[in-house]
């Protein structure tokens, strides 16, 4: 087989190297030549001869035969060639395509295996995106969760927010509202979306938004909260009383952000306040109108008693007249424990320092502890252990009322033997050490009663014979507390069925003796006097103080009349006072001298107490002299600028007039009065008085008014015009309380403004009435 397929390859070939015709001639040729071979060959075995028709019959046959079959064979072989080229570059293209199909094969491998190896990794990938997805979801569930949780907190917190009777709100660095809930959206009548981006100035009116915006930047100054009290309007016109706290509040990272504001509502706690002050008022004014009413029958009985007793009387008698004297003595002393009490209560009790003659005073203590020991059959004595200095400063109301409190308690609660005060002093740098001991022999007190017997109410239960229940129980109480005000104190020794020992120690410093009145020389000269001065009643009093003296004057009422009506060529003197309702003296003073070059003297007229003179001429005056004006005090000035004795002069005191009642002396300026009287007159006074009724009312409603907006500064003001008003008319009392409320720098100022308000309206008509009283006795 593989030769025949060799020999048709070498046909093939052939075929191809000679060419179709070449080839075909030689194939014809070899096929004629076969053909005769053949035929003389088949002849010869058949015939045995070979003739030549049979060579040329073979040939011609052959000639015939051969170039159809040689052309058919040429064309077959040749189809068949190009078939086999075309198979052979099929294959050849087939072994191209087997080894692309092998490369692609081997690529396909790779790839497989890369992409296996991606399906794991996508697998994987898969997977972990999966867990992760897992876990997303999970987060993403407790993220859910915790925001629904979150939610209901919020929802709940704004709830409870909403809920909340107090105001909440927030306002930021810029101090614009932030957020608030529904009570500040009722008080402010706005919506928390309307609310967010707001100042206070268009959310309150001006009067309220000027105290929050200062609050505020008091918040954002200090960084410290802040609470406070105001008054609140809500869009219907109602106001409540609100207490107002403040918190600063910050970020994470210590920035500021602005502040937290709470509101709550206290208006019904602010009148429980005002029924209990009420109270308290009324409480005051039912005890201040017992003590009026009470005090004057009480006066009249003691001094009744002690002109009796100096009457011829029988022995039964004398000592029932004993009886009325003492026991009137010992209802007064009670019921000034009662009306200390009260104003202890309200931190309003005063002292009242003056001059006191120790001496007389120690005989006064004598002379009435001699009635009531002899009242009761006791034996009394008082001892002097020491020199007792002439006068000293103390107030000796307060210190007579603790001594008949003591000496009262030992003569109530010994029934036998006898009390016996001892008096000593020791001066030390013009403070006096003064001492008193009341020691009796009475029941005594008991160890354990020692430190309660000076509680408010406290009585001490000594004995069967129920001598502690006489009393009220106040008295020492009182007593402690008046001589811890004079700066000393009170202690006690004592035993059961001995008897007690009462110690009062107290300082005092050593006071001049008096002098009586030295006026200056008539001679003085007539000056024209320009008088600075905004309040009627004062201009009345002080024109006609002076006027009475033979000088004439020029009223100014304001700082800027005071600058254009003033020639100084036309006056001799000037007197400013302080406080004008433009400006001050001060200011007047300093345009006087920037202006002019040559100036009377300017003195300055100040309600307040002179304390540092110094401070008036640094500031432009050549005198100070207090209100209202006393003529001592003007004959001082004239004597000093415009006669040539330059010696002061001496200042008045007188003693009490006998006839006038110790309330008084205690409400009334009796040496201003006095002095005032005796150069213009009684009618003159009394008109000024009348002056003074007419003009309160309006005083008191202006007051009334600024005490209801607590406005600080129209307090202070209408308290200083009232106390100017009370002072030129003597009213001393009037003038020490509006002394104090137009004081804010006073301790408690705030807390006791009320207090002094209700007095001064409760009490002022009863002072004028007192002072008509003694100006009517006076022109007797």
């Amino acid at each position: 087989m593989k030769p025949i397929k060799n020999l048709a390859q070498y046909y093939v070939d052939l075929l191809v190297r000679l060419g179709l015709v070449r080839f075909s001639m030689l194939l014809a040729l070899a096929l004629v030549i076969l053909a005769v071979v053949i035929q003389v060959g088949a002849t010869l075995v058949l015939k045995g001869t070979v003739h030549d028709t049979d060579i040329v019959r073979s040939v011609f046959f052959g000639l015939l035969i051969t170039p159809w079959a040689v052309y058919f064979l040429s064309v077959v072989v040749d189809q068949l060639e190009e078939s086999r080229q075309r198979l052979t570059k099929l294959v050849s293209k087939l072994k191209e395509m087997r080894s692309r199909d092998q490369e692609l094969n081997y690529r396909l491998q790779q790839n497989i295996e890369q992409l296996n190896q991606e399906i794991e990794e996508r697998i994987k990938a898969e997977e972990a995106r999966e867990e992760a997805m897992l876990d997303l979801e999970n987060e993403v569930f407790q993220r859910e969760r915790t925001q629904v949780e979150l939610a209901e907190r919020t929802a709940l917190l704004r709830s409870f927010i909403d809920a909340s009777p107090d105001l909440i709100y927030y306002r930021n660095e810029e101090g614009v509202f932030s957020g608030c809930n529904r009570a500040m959206e009722e008080l402010t009548g706005r919506r928390e979306k309307d609310l967010v981006g707001l100042s206070p100035w268009q959310v309150y009116s001006k009067e309220d938004a000027q105290q929050i915006v200062a609050t505020d930047d008091k918040v954002f100054a200090d960084n410290q909260a802040l609470t406070y009290e105001q008054w609140l309007e809500y869009p219907d016109g109602r106001k409540s009383y609100f207490e107002l706290r403040k918190v600063p509040f910050y970020s994470k990272d210590g920035r500021h952000l602005g502040l937290v504001g709470f509101g709550r509502d206290i208006t019904e706690r602010k009148r429980h306040e005002e029924s209990l002050e009420k109270a308290s008022r009324d409480k005051t004014t039912f005890i201040s109108t017992i003590s009026h009413e009470l005090r004057t029958p009480l006066n009249g009985i003691v001094g009744l008693s002690r002109m009796l007793l100096d009457t011829p009387l029988s022995d039964e008698q004398r000592k029932q007249m004993q009886t009325i004297n003492v026991s009137a003595i010992t209802l007064g002393n009670i019921f000034n424990d009662i009306i200390d009490m009260d104003k202890f209560d309200r931190r309003k009790l005063e002292l009242f320092p003056a001059p006191l003659n120790v001496e007389d005073f120690v005989v006064e203590i004598e002379s009435i502890a001699g009635l009531m020991a002899e009242q009761k059959g006791l034996r009394f004595d008082l001892e002097r252990l020491s020199d007792l200095p002439p006068y000293i400063e103390v107030d000796a109301t307060r210190l007579r009322q603790v001594i008949w409190n003591l000496l009262s308690n030992a003569m109530k609660f010994t029934k036998e033997g006898g009390v016996v005060i001892t008096v000593s002093c020791e001066v030390e740098q013009e403070i006096a050490h003064v001492v008193f001991e009341v020691e009796d022999t009475g029941v005594g007190i008991a160890e354990k009663e020692l430190d309660n017997i000076f509680a408010m109410y406290y009585q001490v239960k000594s004995g069967s014979d129920n001598l502690h229940a006489v009393g009220t129980g106040i008295g020492l109480a009182v007593s402690k507390q008046l001589i811890n005000l004079m700066d000393g104190d009170i202690s006690v020794s004592s035993e059961v069925g001995f008897g007690s020992t009462f110690t009062i120690s107290l300082n005092a410093p050593l006071a001049s003796v008096p002098e009586s009145v030295q006026l200056p020389p008539s001679a003085q000269p007539s000056l024209n006097i320009f008088m600075v001065e905004d309040i009627p009643l004062n201009i009345t009093v002080a024109q006609s103080l002076l006027e009475s003296l033979g000088h004439h004057v020029t009223v100014a009422m304001t700082g800027e009349e005071a600058i254009a009506q003033f020639d100084p060529e036309r006056f001799d003197l000037v007197l400013l006072d302080i406080q004008l309702p433009d400006m001050t003296g001060f200011d007047v003073a300093k345009h006087y001298r920037a202006r002019y070059q040559h100036l009377p003297p300017l003195v300055a007229l100040t309600a307040n107490v002179l304390k540092d003179r110094q401070e008036y001429f640094d500031k432009g005056m050549d005198e100070a002299i207090s209100k209202p004006l006393a003529v001592q005090a003007i004959h001082a000035v004239i004597e000093k600028f415009f006669t040539s004795s330059s010696s002061a002069i001496e200042v008045v005191t007188q003693e009490n007039d006998p006839a006038v009642p110790l309330v008084d002396a205690q409400l009334l300026d009796i040496e201003m009065l006095e002095s005032y009287t005796d150069i213009v007159g009684i009618q003159p006074v009394l008109d000024s008085v009348v002056m003074f009724e007419e003009m309160m009312p309006e005083y008191l409603a202006i007051l009334d008014s600024n005490m209801t907006a607590k406005d600080q500064e129209g307090i202070v003001a209408e308290a200083h015009k009232i106390k100017g008003a009370a002072g030129s008319v003597g009213l001393k009392h009037i003038q020490s309380i509006a002394q104090m409320a137009q004081s804010p720098e006073l301790p408690a100022w705030w807390e006791n403004i009320t207090d002094w308000v209700e007095e001064i309206k409760n009490e002022y008509q009863h002072d004028i009435q007192i002072l008509k009283s003694w100006l009517e006795q006076k022109n007797q």
